[in-house]
């Protein structure tokens, strides 16, 4: 029982480095991520075939911590640039056009793709007398459904933010730290400044600069940006107990 629970286990990706005995033949039983040896054609097809039957079953995450990490740090130069660019294009385009032009000119474009290489494969196949099938067939059998466990982790993982951000709004504008709630005061008005010159789009097009370049700049440059970092926190965390010691009620809870 302990082997076959072992075998049953997530499959691995690639099995040229184990000592593993081939599956008998006709019997299928090597490893998932292995091609057998057949000619080319047919490897691709096992190949992803039992990629999409080993993990359709399992939830799939969208974006992890580290891809995100690596993403804005540009370690993948090419996934970078092109995340970097399409999103940039797509906010530049809703500054430009109405949401619904955007929207359908991006459906427009990815049909335009999808359609002209399913008749190109098409025609090749015709050509060439072959049958590998649907150029799509791998994605079109993923199973991508999302199980109810995983809704709820997800759920639940957004009720915690949910919650802590309802709590930070209560303490905020019940005053129940007066220095605080004169901070988000002090922000919100010269937020209405801001609101006066740019427009959501375009604050969008300066966030996504700002994410893609600060980053990376502050990696160069950590030693001296974290330095001058160092002098403003310590100037205004002196302006903010000087401003503390002057409010009425500060300075008793602070002796308390």
């Amino acid at each position: 029982m302990a082997e076959s629970s072992a075998v049953t286990q997530f499959p691995s990706v690639s099995s040229s480095s184990s000592g593993a005995e081939p599956s008998a033949p006709g019997g299928g039983g090597g490893s998932p991520g292995a091609c057998p040896a057949l000619g080319a054609k047919s490897c691709g097809s096992s190949c992803a075939d039992s990629f999409v039957s080993s993990y359709s079953s399992q939830p799939v995450s969208i974006f992890s911590t580290s891809q995100v990490h690596d993403l804005i740090f540009w370690r993948d130069v090419k996934k970078t640039g092109f995340v970097f660019g399409t999103t940039l294009i797509v906010l530049l385009s809703l500054a430009a056009f109405s949401v619904i032009s955007v929207v359908s000119y991006l459906i427009l474009a990815l049909l335009s793709v999808t359609i002209s290489f399913r008749v190109y494969k098409s025609v090749i196949q015709a050509v060439q007398k072959s049958e590998e099938g649907h150029p799509f067939k791998a994605y079109l059998d993923l199973d991508i459904t999302l199980s109810s466990e995983a809704f709820h982790n997800y759920v639940n993982a957004a009720m915690v933010h949910v919650n802590r951000a309802l709590k930070l709004i209560i303490r905020l504008f019940l005053v129940e730290d007066l220095v605080d709630s004169l901070k988000l005061a002090v922000f919100m008005w010269l937020m209405t400044y801001v609101g006066a010159v740019f427009n959501g789009i375009t604050l969008l097009i300066l966030g996504e600069l700002l994410v893609f370049s600060v980053p990376i700049v502050y990696e160069k440059y950590k030693t001296q940006i974290d330095h001058y970092i160092g002098i403003a926190r310590d100037q205004t965390k002196s302006i903010v107990e000087k401003i503390q010691a002057k409010l009425p009620g500060i300075a008793k809870k602070k002796a308390e």
